[in-house]
């Protein structure tokens, strides 16, 4: 799109605002345009990267008054399209990269306040110095910024024990459409000063405001931990495993992962240097990790007695339990590989449903004929945060593969449609920790009842008048 005379005033006018290391045009854009697949490409007038909240204020005060389109990226690590903006021309993209600053360290009350550019693996670095944790584990957490986590209320795979971002969130500091800050970081436990607004912009997807800082809950830092890589032969078994698991060791079960051997076994082949701990891939897996503040050996011997009881009566097939730091960090490291070899190999149509954790193998077991009926050569993979039933389905198909579909846009719609139905019969929700963004928006007019849309749109028109904010996202 040329440029006008509009859009150089637009530009001259932010870069007033952030200084001319907070702005870039032309060229300098491109690695904010598509997102980290390169499935989603969209235009800009510039990408501005304020780097205080008082900056994100007065950007977002001038593409109020001026009526500009302002979308919101953080590590740009979205799966569903909506940190990119719109090829409609017209946009500002605001990158939170320079709003990285640890605010606070109160380890008394167990909080970081912190800004949402931080990426996760600093986070997790600071939190370490202070003997402390912040307990949100994903495959891109190198890049993957606090402000994106929360604007999709991801997951990760300690969900099970923590809970997702939602529950990691003591307090948010916000710019609202109109400029204005709203900001409630004094991490209280207990707070009932009217409406708990955090909650709106949590899983928001930058459509009601711009989040610029977070109080966050940190936890004690386990002192023992017990990893076990356990092979069953069907997803069936994966919830009796999870099951006397959790009701052996509670609340010190970290993470429960249902992995096929799929997954795997593409992952070692794309991603060199990674170790498995078996000569052979199982069919399929349950991943566990175990933490404590009490001795290291006995959460270990704990857990061998329980696989054991399991191999007895029949439920497992084998299991390995991690001798040390080094096997378990060899089993939890091809584990986060997977999205990075997803990408290596082809192209993926992913599904990010919820469910109930005794549904899940119902799920699977229905939903992967499902796809292949419509494509089969796709290979099934499959990742599930067992313990909180976020079951992920990509159905991959290889680079090599790509030239025998006709219409991949149309395939991936009636394919939606399809395993969607499957989600829906069994009472769960076709999205998880993923988001919406531009992917599944049509999805959510067509699924969500008219009553929760409406009110949705209620909310949105009251707090962004204007619709300036990530116009397109979420609810379309």
């Amino acid at each position: 799109m040329p440029k006008t005379l509009a859009s150089d005033r637009t530009v001259s006018a932010l870069r007033e605002i952030v200084g001319p290391k907070g702005i870039l045009t032309g060229d300098d854009m491109a690695g904010y345009l598509t997102d980290w697949r390169a499935r989603s490409t969209g235009t800009a007038e510039c990408v501005v990267m304020p780097a205080s909240t008082e900056e994100v204020s007065k950007v977002v005060s001038y593409c109020s008054r001026h009526a500009l389109p302002l979308y919101v990226q953080g590590g740009n690590t979205s799966l569903c399209g909506g940190s990119v903006p719109s090829k409609a021309g017209g946009d500002i993209l605001l990158s939170t990269r320079r709003l990285n600053a640890v605010r606070e360290i109160d380890s008394v009350s167990n909080l970081a306040v912190v800004e949402a550019g931080l990426v996760l693996a600093n986070l997790h670095e600071i939190a370490e110095k202070h003997d402390r944790i912040f307990p949100m584990h994903l495959g891109s957490e190198g890049t993957a910024q606090i402000g994106g986590l929360l604007s999709t209320n991801s997951g990760g795979v300690s969900a099970v024990r923590y809970g997702p971002m939602r529950d990691l969130v003591a307090g948010l500091e916000v710019v609202l459409p109109d400029g204005s800050v709203i900001s409630r970081l004094n991490g209280l436990r207990k707070d009932n000063r009217g409406f708990d607004w955090k909650h709106l912009f949590i899983g928001g997807e930058g459509t009601l405001g711009i989040v610029t800082a977070a109080a966050l809950k940190l936890h004690t830092k386990m002192a023992a931990r017990a990893d076990a890589l356990v092979a069953i032969s069907s997803p069936a078994q994966a919830t009796e495993v999870f099951r006397a698991v959790r009701d052996r060791f509670d609340t010190r079960l970290m993470a429960c992962e249902l992995v096929s051997g799929t997954e795997v076994s593409l992952t070692l082949k794309h991603v060199p240097g990674l170790r498995f701990p078996t000569p052979d891939v199982p069919d399929w897996m349950v991943l566990i990790e175990l933490g404590d503040t009490g001795g290291e050996e006995a959460l270990r011997e704990g857990l061998q007695e329980c696989l054991a009881e399991l191999f007895e009566d029949g439920t497992i097939a084998d299991a390995v339990v991690c001798q040390n730091l080094r096997e378990s960090e060899d089993l939890w490291k091809w584990r986060h590989s997977f999205s990075e070899a997803n990408k290596k190999a082809g192209h993926g149509i992913v599904f990010d449903p919820a469910l109930r954790v005794k549904s899940v193998p119902e799920f699977i077991e229905r939903a992967i004929p499902a796809a292949l009926d419509m494509v089969p050569f796709a290979i099934p993979l499959t990742v599930c945060h067992l313990g909180d039933g976020n079951s992920h389905l990509i159905v991959m198909i290889l680079k090599e593969d790509l030239p025998k579909i006709n219409d991949l846009e149309e395939l991936t719609h009636r394919m939606f449609e399809r395993i969607h139905d499957i989600v829906a019969d069994l009472g769960g929700s076709f999205s998880a920790e993923h988001g919406i963004g531009r992917k599944l928006v049509e999805e959510m007019v067509l699924r969500q009842p008219p009553a929760e849309i409406a009110l949705m749109r209620a909310i949105k028109q009251a707090i962004d008048p204007k619709g300036i904010m990530s116009p397109g996202v979420l609810l379309g």
